[in-house]
């Protein structure tokens, strides 16, 4: 298992996982799909901002670098596709779907991450991922055959499209995953979540009482902030692909947790999905990739030690402490290691 970038991704998902039933238990309490996605984007982004805030006021961070103007474009794509679409449509399938039904429908993002890092950003997907994808994907499906309440088709559509929408996230967060984790996902948090207040309000939706509020702020500062800023740390060492995979664990928790919660049945073909999702995930896990490649000449920032691909002097003023964030060359190099696509690994591969 690569560390600690499987380690961060399964972290993560473990927090998202557990994000997905308790948000459906402050449904429970009559508050509206829309005002509850933007109460956990401001849980996150406000959590995260107190948290920042404390950084710079004890010196901590020092090394990370900032987000950066031409990242701005990015971050506002990863903002409205992953901190204003997805989530509205998740809680509205959450509305019409059972909880355990929607947790391991969730392993839809991590295919459609897998999908869109293969077809439209070009990273490498071997034949063993591509196999687990096939089975996570049957998983669902077989999911979407249970049946249940009459409207429960478009809840799980909405659904499935929130999973394509944080995948287009998760994509676009790539290339944002050198500069301060916690910098974009406060930043993803506070304007989704205001963006969204707005909106709900402005549809009629009204506050809940202040337990409520309360409750789905710390859900969306550990689902949905904290696990954001493990994700990003994940796709610095494993790329977007395999990162989607090792978060493919968050539906599995999800789910658990459904029924311990709501008493949801155990059914054969729920059992049946989810085996086909272990599968997927187990082929995912298990991968190794080796070969010889070549790394080309890269100038960029990001939070480093000198490792055997950081090995360059340093300009007047940078303190040699590691680790640590500056400006930096990486001057061709060719050898043979295990490796994944992180921000040195992205190269093209012969079929």
């Amino acid at each position: 298992m690569p560390a600690p970038g499987a380690l961060l991704a399964i972290l993560s998902a473990i927090l998202f996982g557990t994000s997905t039933p308790l948000a459906k238990l402050v449904l429970g309490n009559g508050v509206s799909p829309w005002l509850l996605a933007s109460l956990l984007y401001l849980g996150s982004g406000t959590g995260l901002a107190i948290v920042h805030a404390a950084r710079r006021m004890f010196g901590d961070g020092a090394g990370e670098a900032s987000l950066a103007r031409a990242d701005l474009p990015w971050l506002a794509l990863v903002i409205l596709s992953g901190g204003a679409i997805a989530p509205v449509l998740l809680m509205a399938g959450l509305a019409t779907t059972p909880a355990s039904t929607a947790s391991l429908l969730l392993n839809l993002e991590g295919l459609a991450t897998l999908a869109i890092a293969w077809l439209v950003f070009r990273e490498n997907v071997d034949r063993r991922l591509l196999i687990g994808a096939a089975a996570i994907l049957g998983g669902a499906a077989l999911l979407s055959w249970r049946g249940g309440p009459a409207d429960g088709g478009l809840g799980m559509l909405a659904i499935a499209g929130a999973c394509l929408a944080w995948g287009i996230d998760n994509n676009l967060t790539r290339k944002l995953s050198s500069a301060d984790p916690v910098q974009i996902a406060m930043l993803k948090g506070l304007a989704a979540g205001a963006v969204n207040l707005l909106l709900a309000l402005t549809l009629g939706a009204s506050l809940p009482a202040l337990p409520v509020i309360a409750g789905a702020a710390l859900i969306g500062f550990l689902g949905y902030g904290v696990s954001l800023v493990m994700f990003v740390l994940a796709l610095r060492h494993l790329g977007t692909a395999r990162s989607g995979a090792y978060f493919s664990t968050a539906p599995f928790i999800g789910a658990l947790l459904a029924i311990a919660l709501f008493g949801e049945p155990v059914t054969l073909p729920l059992l049946a999905a989810g085996l086909l999702m272990a599968v997927g995930l187990w082929l995912h896990l298990t991968e190794s990739h080796v070969h010889g490649h070549m790394h080309e000449a890269l100038e960029h920032e990001h939070r480093h030690v000198h490792d055997s691909h950081h090995q360059h002097d340093h300009p007047p003023g940078i303190a040699p402490d590691e680790p640590h964030s500056h400006w930096h060359q990486h001057a061709p190099m060719v050898h043979r290691h295990a490796h994944y696509p992180d921000l040195h690994h992205r190269h093209r591969h012969a079929h």
